[in-house]
Parts: structure tokens; sequence; C-alpha cells
């Protein structure tokens, strides 16, 4: 179902009904803004997230950041490490 957000403002309690049936596409400017979805779909689609291995989100967290990790890496080898030579060993 897809319907404008003025629409949605004005009706949001009959949509959030609509919402437990089927996910409500809220329309603005000819572009999906949003989607209303029932508390139970929400909680299926929180389930799926967390069931991601430690290797999956590693991989999705290098890919995001690669380019802050690269300038770390790049620091690190340019001055080192802060505190190396205090070690009380």
């Amino acid at each position: 179902m897809r319907i404008t957000a003025t629409e949605a403002k004005n009706r949001f309690g009959y949509y959030l009904g609509q919402a437990e049936r089927e996910p409500v596409h809220v329309m603005k400017n000819d572009r999906v803004a949003g989607v209303i979805v029932s508390a139970a779909r929400y909680a299926e689609l929180e389930a799926l997230e967390q069931k991601k291995s430690l290797t999956q989100r590693k991989r999705e967290f290098n890919e995001t950041y690669k380019d802050w990790i690269t300038a770390q890496n790049d620091l690190v080898e340019k001055i080192g490490v802060f505190g190396e030579e205090l070690r009380p060993w």
C-alpha cells in the first residue's frame, strides 16, 4: 500500500491498523520516504539483524569504514603507537 505523507499524518491511526496486515509505504516528493510496519514484523527484522555472524558484521564494518581504517593504519606506520616507549617492563 502506498500513501502520501499528508494522508499518513491525517489518518495515522487507520494506517497503523493497516500496517498489521501489510507494510504501508509513505510517499513524499514521489519517493518512498518511510514504511510503517507492525511491531511483530519489526521484531522479525531485528532478529534477522542479530543473526548475522561475527564474520559478516566484521566484513560490513570493514567495507563501511575502509577509508578511515586505512588512514589510521597509515598514521601508525608514520608516527608509531602513542606511549609505546612507556611500557613498564
